[in-house]
């Protein structure tokens, strides 16, 4: 199980919850969790509409809300518009979730993961509007977003919706410079807009404690005593205007393990920022497919298959060797149509700039991770 909620509210902090579905929720886990988690000092918890299949929000409210002043801890959850078929479902998506937290009102209400065409939802069923709106009327405190796509996108919905009190980016070590995260380039853009910044995989899904053994020797030699985890968090927390950092903990050992980094946090020197470095430019020289997400290929696939995510997912393999969080994020970003429906048509191969052999690459993705 993945805690479906979870994070701190001291000036940085440790918990989220992205859970896609899966076992059910251990409610009783849970609690303990929260319970050492506000007994460590801190108290902000995220969760989402539909993480864990709409159960993550009911969950929260048995294990926080139910059981701790309101006033003691600040919630955050997501309003995915994507995933409403008209502007009343969505805007009722708030209603529900207010009703499933008994929380009263969020302290940081998000529109969930925009980027590419998951964007357009949002303007076409008026939310940004709404939601402020709704902070007007005291049930938000914060209004924000969440987005997966590059500093261009990001700048693009900063300017037209300067309304916003802050901004969910994925940032962590090992995506600083890559070309289709932009880690690096899209907190520049936030900061540059005078936002403050909320960290998500902070440690790549967990695949930065699944080092390849040449990286987890650079961070073992540097500090032999210090989790790898310690490492990815103190990364994030270390940037200027960074509010809080969401880090997802299955268990109470790794919930402790990140309390105990947070709690005495102290930022990376000058010495242990060049170390991590060395790990960054370790994992960049694996042999990895180029893609840049530019996504021609998926213009003209007949089949619809998602091939950025195919390659991304062989990726994941090439660099840290962590086959679960290739085959997550492969079945979540695949969907319906996976690598193995592609027909050998080669209509991606001759729009990809990086002239990728994107045929031999999907049944390399299929023969993996289906």
């Amino acid at each position: 199980m993945r805690l479906p909620v979870c994070a701190s509210g001291s000036a940085r902090n440790i918990g989220e919850a992205a859970d896609r579905g899966g076992e059910p929720i251990d409610v009783e886990q849970v609690c303990a969790m929260v319970d050492e988690f506000m007994g460590a000092g801190f108290s902000y918890f995220d969760t989402a509409f539909t993480y864990h299949d709409g159960a993550s929000e009911p969950a929260i409210k048995r294990a926080l809300v139910d059981r701790y002043p309101r006033e003691s801890f600040q919630l955050a959850t997501k309003l995915p518009a994507w995933a409403a078929k008209s502007a009343a479902e969505a805007r009722g998506m708030l209603d529900i979730s207010l009703a499933r937290t008994g929380a009263g009102y969020f302290d940081y209400y998000l529109l969930h993961n925009l980027g590419g065409e998951l964007s357009q939802p949002f303007e076409d069923y008026g939310l940004w509007e709404f939601v402020q709106q709704k902070k007007a009327e005291g049930l938000i405190r914060h209004a924000g977003f969440s987005i997966h796509d590059n500093a261009a996108a990001l700048d693009a919905l900063l300017t037209a919706h300067p309304e916003v009190d802050f901004v969910q980016l994925q940032i962590n070590y090992a995506d600083w410079e890559n070309p289709k995260v932009e880690s690096r380039k899209c907190y520049e853009v936030a900061r540059a807009h005078g936002l403050p910044v909320i960290v998500m995989e902070p440690v790549k899904g967990g695949s930065l404690v699944k080092l390849p053994p040449a990286a987890r020797a650079v961070l073992t030699e540097a500090n032999p005593s210090a989790p790898l985890a310690s490492w990815a968090l103190r990364f994030a927390a270390s940037l200027p205007g960074v509010l809080t950092v969401l880090s997802g903990m299955s268990n109470i050992e790794q919930m402790r393990e990140n309390v105990g980094v947070m709690r005495d946090f102290k930022p990376l020197t000058a010495e242990e920022a060049a170390v991590v470095e060395r790990v960054r430019g370790i994992l960049d020289e694996a042999p990895t497919v180029p893609c840049t997400d530019c996504r021609y290929c998926v213009k003209g696939c007949p089949q619809h298959i998602g091939i950025p995510a195919a390659l991304e997912s062989l990726n994941i393999m090439a660099q840290f060797g962590d086959e679960r969080r290739a085959k997550e994020n492969y079945a979540w970003s695949t969907g319906s149509h996976p690598a193995s429906s592609c027909i050998g048509c080669g209509a991606c191969e001759r729009v990809c700039p990086q002239h990728i052999a994107i045929t031999s690459e999907l049944a390399r993705a299929a023969e993996l991770f289906e």
